[in-house]
């Protein structure tokens, strides 16, 4: 892996740490503004847990949230809209004056991304996979008009804020007295995921390469996904983020559903094919001894089932 260690801030970013730091030392109250319901997980990491939801059909979807260190913040996720990141903006402010240095996005999906808006006046570097700039240019047009048919408003391409950093395989963060190690997997739960580790607290921010209680939603590969987790499971970490589900699981431990359930349709695909299986009934009766391992199940199942088959039928 290519490590780069970033220790330059932007120069907005250094502005906005020299006038908040003088607004700190004078005793400057929190702004008032509506923040995100945040958690401590670790000493300076914060989460705000999501519910499962479907996209575009429900808020707060995504667990997204912040790392502190001594001279900068850096946010992980900003949420489904707008409105998400606005409060987990607003959380940051609530908790610390320290300006925020990075934006860091763990992949496409718009319930993941769709906050960044609120950070564009931040001053913060917007950090992302080397796909990300594709693929929200094949995908931003689609999340722009759901999301305008959600929130019944038009909202144009300045919703949309692409990386302008990119993780082209490892990336080292410094925050001050913490550092974040990001890295880049080829195609996997999408073509963009990135992981964050927090070597202060061995926190680990996996994205939706790992699911707990909400079901795996494959939109990449099946087989892309399982050699992400083989080589992410070699990590030393004491605790695991997942995209979606509870906050704070233990690791490795928390990744074997995800391993399992992808496995298991790896598996059944692969015999169905041999033998001579169409998709039709494929989607009916594979993987169902899963359903009641998952919330969300009936809902990608499914689509999980499809995906995986147009990979598997090629092999």
């Amino acid at each position: 892996m290519n490590r780069v260690v970033d220790y330059v801030l932007p120069a907005a970013a250094m502005v906005s740490c020299l006038l908040l730091s003088g607004a700190a030392r004078a005793g400057a109250a929190a702004p008032d503004c509506v923040d995100a319901p945040v958690t401590a997980v670790a000493d300076g990491v914060y989460v705000r847990q999501g519910r499962h939801a479907v996209v575009f059909e429900g808020s707060g979807i995504a667990n997204i949230g912040f790392v502190v260190g001594r001279r900068c913040v850096a946010v992980i996720d900003t949420g489904g809209s707008a409105r998400e990141g606005a409060e987990l903006l607003c959380a940051v402010r609530k908790l610390t004056t320290l300006p925020i240095c990075y934006v860091i996005n763990t992949h496409v999906h718009p319930d993941h991304l769709l906050g960044n808006s609120a950070f564009r006046k931040t001053g913060a570097a917007f950090v992302g996979h080397r796909n990300l700039p594709r693929d929200l240019s094949l995908l931003g047009q689609t999340y722009l008009q759901r999301a305008s048919a959600a929130q019944g408003r038009v909202l144009g391409p300045d919703y949309l804020v692409p990386p302008d950093r990119l993780v082209e395989d490892g990336l080292l963060l410094e925050l001050g007295g913490r550092t974040l190690l990001l890295q880049a997997y080829d195609r996997a739960h999408t073509t963009s995921d990135v992981t964050i580790l927090d070597d202060a607290t061995d926190t680990l921010w996996s994205g939706d390469l790992v699911f707990l209680e909400h079901v795996p939603v494959l939109a990449g590969s099946v087989n892309g996904w399982l050699r992400a987790l083989e080589a992410l499971e070699t990590l030393s970490a004491a605790r695991v983020v997942p995209g979606h589900g509870p906050a704070d699981g233990p690791w490795p431990d928390s990744a074997a559903g995800t391993r399992r359930y992808l496995a298991l349709l790896r598996q059944e695909i692969r015999q169905w094919l041999r033998d001579g299986g169409d998709l039709w009934d494929a989607q009916r009766r594979l993987g169902i001894s899963e359903r009641d391992s998952w919330e969300m199940f009936d809902r990608y199942h499914q689509r999980n089932i499809a995906n995986a088959f147009a990979e598997l039928e090629w092999e």
